[in-house]
């Protein structure tokens, strides 16, 4: 029988960290945990954790980094060639992002990079950059796809910006402050749906309205 050291020894060190601290993390808030604690959970020594991250902050980010590639857009997406593609589009990129950012996780690396904006703002950083600019940029982009195809009529980001507001409304704040509950799968199909067809009908082209 393999003792828990061997168990852990099969997992890379730098994995290992980054599950303890983000355990501790959501137990204890990132103030209150310690490196020593991090290292402890992961079953290495502080001159490993060092030799993988050179702080806490360093080792936060990293969590935020890996949890928000989640929130990037998939891509099997359909090519928009008409508007029917366009919306099987559309609605699969908004359910993605709903499904993926209602996620507990993903919400607590949220509350944890607000927590820490002002102490270690590139923690913040690391989660827009990774995940939600990477998200919109790719959205931008469909957009601009879209409109080049004479699908849609008006600006790239604009739309862009528009759609993620009526895929969320007001439930991000909401799944932030714990007092909503995270969407059904059959609440967040409905949710991408409506927020496309309010999209197409926002920003049909004049060819199309005829």
């Amino acid at each position: 029988m393999k003792s828990r050291a061997d168990a852990a020894g099969e997992v890379p060190v730098r994995r290992r960290i980054l599950e303890a601290a983000f355990s501790a993390f959501m137990e204890q808030g990132f103030a209150k945990t310690s490196t020593l604690e991090i290292a402890t959970r992961a079953k290495a020594s502080k001159r490993e954790l060092y030799a993988h991250f050179g702080s806490k902050q360093e080792i936060l980010a990293a969590c935020i980094a890996e949890r928000a590639k989640r929130l990037r857009m998939p891509a099997d997406l359909p090519e928009p060639r008409d508007r029917q593609t366009l919306t099987l589009a559309l609605a699969a990129f908004g359910s993605n992002l709903l499904r993926e950012i209602s996620d507990p996780t993903v919400i607590a690396v949220f509350r944890l990079a607000i927590a820490e904006a002002v102490r270690a703002p590139d923690v913040a950083k690391a989660l827009n950059d990774v995940g939600i600019a990477a998200s919109r940029t790719a959205l931008r982009e469909l957009m601009t796809r879209s409109r080049a195809a004479g699908l849609l009529d008006g600006e790239s980001a604009e739309m862009a910006e528009h759609f993620a507001g009526l895929l969320w409304g007001t439930q991000m704040t909401r799944l932030l402050l714990g007092v909503g509950n995270r969407p059904s799968p059959r609440e967040i199909t409905q949710r991408a749906e409506a927020a496309t067809a309010a999209l197409l009908r926002l920003y049909e082209p004049p060819a199309a309205a005829n």
